[in-house]
């Protein structure tokens, strides 16, 4: 195990972003989130996770599939380039690489999603918790805060310095490129990251402990539950939207077309199942006609309907959709009451 000095963070940086577009987390104003890196920017590597989840570096919120052409009769279609996965994203949290792991399960099935595809080919650098927020609960759905399999390189703050793991074939070729900066780590280095990583887990399992709730067997009890008052508690969502829009998972979207004059061009861009309109039929009929539809649909895809087709749940535990809501609407409460109602094993 290798670990770089972060006095020499700024020349890895620099060679990394000579090789490939570099997604850091930066403050920018009043939040964190990730953007490209040029030389003379600061990383935000402390900050525990950005407000913004960086699934739009592989799912933009708008993109344009092909522009369009008319003359006359005469339609001319201009496809849009092809993009590559030549990027690097650096400091990206354990529970956003779990998110990229079910977005494949959705992008990737066939027939498959060539621009996801693509542009999933960028090389992931993740960094560990070891603090998680009380928000965050990526130890329900069997994720630890202080480690991820699905990075190249996995990372540890050791305070002056960031313990560095290859684990994949990109991420040793990464590790070997880069050679001259990193240095051995000590044994008692990598013990203190295994135990800084074993804490962090531990601690967030425990304070869901605390608050009385245990993750087992939601998806086959919410099925009993369509019906419940459980429901009802949620009236008060005022359809903002901003719980789908700041969610590492979420994946919904629409396809339009724009044009102006004689040319215009054919778009995606994401769309929330928390809107009115995201259901409504061209007959006028809306088979989720008030938020309360809308926000069981929500969490029943979560916890229900995605782990039925592809065996995981459909969240992360990042616990952005917990600090955003404007109402404090919590997906911790749909399965604590799941279990107090629908007769999950719950903690005492």
């Amino acid at each position: 195990m290798r670990k770089i000095l972060k006095e020499k963070l700024p020349r890895l940086l620099g060679r990394l972003a000579r090789a490939n577009t570099l997604y850091l987390p930066r403050q920018q104003e009043a939040v964190v989130s990730f953007a490209p890196w040029q030389e003379g920017d600061s990383a935000a590597f402390e900050a525990l996770n950005t407000a913004v989840p960086p699934k739009s570096i592989i799912f933009p919120q708008w993109e344009t599939f092909m522009r369009f052409k008319t003359q006359g009769k005469t339609l001319e279609l201009q496809k849009k380039e092809e993009e590559s996965g030549g990027y690097l994203l650096f400091g990206i949290r354990p529970c956003d690489m779990a998110s990229f792991f079910l977005l494949d399960r959705v992008f990737l099935e066939e027939p498959g999603d060539l621009l996801y595809a693509r542009r999933r080919e960028g090389t992931f650098i993740s960094l560990g918790c070891s603090a998680p927020d009380e928000a965050c609960f990526c130890t329900a759905f069997d994720l630890e805060p202080g480690w991820s399999g699905e990075a190249d390189v996995m990372c540890w703050d050791l305070g002056k310095a960031l313990l560095w793991e290859p684990q994949s074939e990109k991420g040793r070729h990464l590790t070997e490129s880069q050679a001259d900066l990193l240095v051995e780590a000590s044994a008692e280095e990598a013990k203190t990251a295994l135990e800084g990583r074993k804490s962090a887990a531990a601690r967030q399992k425990e304070a869901l402990h605390r608050k009385g709730w245990v993750l087992d067997r939601t998806a086959e009890k919410l099925e009993e539950m369509f019906d419940a008052p459980l429901w009802d508690l949620f009236r008060r969502c005022i359809g903002c939207g901003i719980c789908t829009y700041l969610c590492p998972t979420c994946h919904c979207f629409d396809i339009q077309d724009h044009s102006a004059g004689q040319s215009g061009e054919r778009f995606r861009c994401w769309d929330s199942c928390m809107y009115e309109d995201f259901t409504l039929m061209a007959s006028g009929e809306n088979p989720r006609p008030t938020k309360k539809e809308r926000i069981r649909q929500r969490f029943m895809h979560k916890l229900c309907y995605f782990p039925n087709r592809f065996g995981h749940y459909g969240c992360v535990g990042c616990g952005r959709c917990v600090r955003g809501c404007p109402v404090m609407l919590d997906i911790t409460q749909v399965i604590k009451e799941a279990g107090k109602r629908g007769g999950l094993k719950n903690a005492p």
